[in-house]
């Protein structure tokens, strides 16, 4: 009876051991990039809510460009960006600007829409600023992680990992090497797959995050036999029970 618990045990133990590539995160391969998020940056679409503020030397002149939107108007001033001049970006890409009118924003990241707006005002303002930010950019992670759940940030430069830390990290359970990666951009949805144990993901176009992201983390292969197990407990246990007393009756 020792020799076949022993073995049972040896069983247990190869069929639950992992190898440290698993789950360590940013193994070296030789292929980071420092450009990846100047070529993949976010970039401006339909529903987007994005804040626009103007100043200059002379605070007078930018007046007309900082009052509320039509959206705010219409939204009322109970909304989370009643203090801050906030447009909707509309099907076309564009929103109602004060004085310019419609202007199309769609398909720039925020750096681009800040030049385009700087040229746009100069015909007003002398040596006009621009502050641009998203005010709904919010990305989701689900699945093996510790709070999965939908994030809501002030800014649109976010990492995979850093999403992952909003969520607590991954679980011990989670599947580093195929997470998966919704992305929707121009009303087109696509599902992506990423390796997080090899520094190589820093050159991916899915690094950095998009308006909307949805990151989920399978459960590894242990955790699936862990769930099949836990649903079948009780005929796993008369199953065992059977074979131990027939074994000790051999035995005998």
């Amino acid at each position: 009876m020792n020799k076949l618990f022993s073995v049972l045990l040896l069983f247990v133990l190869l069929s639950s051991c992992a190898s440290r590539k698993d789950f360590v995160y940013l193994q070296s391969s030789g292929a980071i990039s420092d450009e990846v998020y100047e070529k993949f940056a976010p970039k401006i679409q339909a529903e987007d809510m994005i804040t626009i503020t103007v100043s200059a030397a002379d605070l007078k002149a930018t007046l007309p460009f900082n009052q509320q939107s039509p959206y705010q108007l219409q939204a009322g001033a109970s909304t989370d960006f009643a203090f801050k001049p906030t447009f909707l970006v509309n099907d076309q890409g564009e929103i109602d600007y004060p004085v310019l009118g419609k202007i199309k924003l769609g398909g720039l990241t925020r750096l681009q829409a800040i030049d385009y707006l700087k040229e746009r005002l100069k015909s007003y303002i002398i040596e006009p600023s621009v502050n641009l930010t998203f005010a709904n950019f919010k990305v989701t992670v689900l699945g093996e992680v510790n709070r999965p759940g939908s994030y809501t940030l002030p800014q649109e430069r976010i990492t995979v990992f850093e999403a992952l830390g909003l969520a607590g990290d991954m679980t011990i359970r989670g599947l580093r090497k195929n997470v998966l990666l919704l992305r929707e951009q121009n009303g087109k949805k696509s599902v992506h797959r990423i390796d997080l144990t090899t520094d190589s993901v820093m050159a991916s176009p899915y690094y950095y995050l998009a308006q909307n992201d949805v990151v989920y983390v399978e459960p590894n292969a242990s955790q699936i036999r862990g769930s099949s197990l836990g649903q079948n407990t009780n005929v796993l246990i008369s199953i065992s029970s059977l074979v131990i007393t027939i074994v000790a009756i051999i035995i005998r």
